[in-house]
């Protein structure tokens, strides 16, 4: 079974991009190019993953995606796409493009000053971002999510 991923994007050329890439790769991917589309997929559709662009309609609209996609029952994992990183330290603790940040919860902030926290999405992927830093990043955060529900069905099972 393919894993279903949903890319919300206003910019149609990254929108497509993304979704060549993951479906050469293997994933069903759906596309949503406003935050008001994306609600309605969340609805009637079951997804493994939401990766939605921060500014889209306002300047934190793709917050608002995630957000409603952790509200949905299948929990989804969930990724900010962003030009704009916050200020912070990578993972890696290197500098550059293309890999996602820390989310040193309270004070991650874009450049115009809005928060960002691991609440609001699992992962923050920063544009431009490579096709191998993509697969990556995508493939970890469906491993961390998996992992995650697997504990979550345990403890349910012990209490």
């Amino acid at each position: 079974m393919k894993r279903r991923i949903l890319i919300v994007d206003d910019d149609l050329a990254v929108l497509l991009t993304l979704k060549a890439v993951l479906e050469l790769h293997g994933f069903e991917v759906d596309t949503a190019a406003s935050s008001a589309e994306a609600f309605a997929r969340l609805k009637s559709s079951l997804y493994q993953m939401v990766i939605s662009d921060l500014r889209m309609e306002t300047e934190v609209a793709g917050l608002e995606v995630l957000r409603a996609a952790h509200r949905q029952a299948y929990d989804p994992a969930t990724a900010l796409l962003t030009a704009y990183p916050p200020s912070g330290e990578r993972l890696d603790g290197k500098q550059g493009d293309g890999e996602h940040w820390n989310g040193r919860q309270g004070d991650e902030k874009d450049r115009d000053g809005q928060n960002w926290t691991r609440e609001d999405s699992d992962s923050l992927l920063i544009k431009p971002l490579g096709t191998g830093d993509l697969l990556r990043q995508v493939e970890a955060l469906l491993i961390r999510r998996a992992d995650k529900q697997l504990r979550q069905r345990g403890s349910a099972r012990k209490a």
